[in-house]
């Protein structure tokens, strides 16, 4: 019986897996000198972590931290000595995405599922943050990052691919926290007293600003970092006219209109679902109970 739980586990593991690579194949935004905000790619290693434990998450990281390893090869050309290698290596893939299996840290502090998978995003990407600034800070000193002050440069560039990539793995977390059981054996769904376009409505509404961010975050850093000295200053964007923000206007503008229409759709389903609820609960007239008598 536990052979076959195993291979069951292992089959299931190997499916998020490979579901991970796609999506990190699938990039939203990507930037010039490395990093890129995906489709929630590291959603399927936290779910690993969240049903299994964080030892299941933590083998499951490494393989895909290798797997994106091989997929980025080509980086590893700006290596000049085996000290740099290493580095890259490990806290650049292996280490930075092996950490994402502790994400089911937080399963047992909270007993709200949504919670608990948003809290394990964020702590895991924290800990992925911390190892791409230290290969910033070393390896990519120099590079894609200027020598002096080269932490705060590392801080400040892995950041912009970071946090929206954060908000992302987050937002879809906490939304699919909502509807289905990770926490039994078998996949469930989860149930619930109203329907489920409410929260379809809310997870619009918050993807539409998400992205909207992530756009103008990557809109204004292609000018940040001068391509030459790979300093960041404010006089790429200081120096542009209105038609370089004209993009982010229109794309914001129509972000919150969005927005304010898909809360307002929101709230009329919840109010819908509330009155339901209420008739549902309402006690029987003395018509309906003499009809039912007859």
């Amino acid at each position: 019986m536990k052979y076959k739980s195993n291979i069951l586990r292992l089959t299931e593991c190997a499916i998020l897996l490979a579901l991970g690579t796609i999506l990190s194949v699938l990039k939203v935004a990507e930037l010039p000198y490395g990093g890129s905000v995906t489709l929630a790619s590291l959603l399927p290693l936290v779910l690993i972590s969240y049903r299994y434990g964080v030892l299941w998450g933590l083998g499951s990281g490494v393989v895909y931290g290798v797997v994106q390893q091989l997929l980025g090869l080509n980086n590893l050309k700006y290596c000049t000595t085996f000290y740099s290698y290493v580095v890259v290596i490990l806290f650049d893939y292996v280490v930075a995405f092996a950490v994402i299996g502790l994400g089911g840290l937080f399963r047992k502090k909270f007993k709200n599922q949504s919670v608990a998978l948003v809290a394990g995003c964020f702590a895991v990407c924290l800990l992925r943050y911390a190892c791409h600034v230290f290969s910033g800070a070393t390896v990519w000193a120099g590079i894609s990052i200027p020598t002096d002050a080269s932490m705060i440069f590392s801080l400040i560039y892995n950041a912009t691919y970071m946090v929206p990539e954060t908000l992302v793995l987050s937002l879809c977390a906490f939304y699919i926290g909502r509807f289905i059981d990770f926490g039994s054996p078998r996949l469930k769904r989860l149930e619930r007293s109203s329907g489920y376009e409410a929260d379809l409505m809310r997870l619009g509404a918050h993807g539409v600003l998400i992205a909207a961010l992530i756009f103008d975050v990557i809109h204004v850093s292609s000018v940040l970092q001068n391509a030459e000295t790979g300093k960041f200053d404010f006089a790429g964007l200081t120096g542009q006219n209105f038609k370089f923000f004209l993009p982010m206007i229109i794309v914001t503008s129509v972000a919150a209109v969005v927005f304010v229409l898909l809360t307002v759709l929101r709230v009329r389903f919840e109010k819908a679902g509330r009155q339901s609820e209420k008739a549902e609960d309402a006690p029987e007239t003395p018509d309906e109970q003499s009809g039912e008598a007859s």
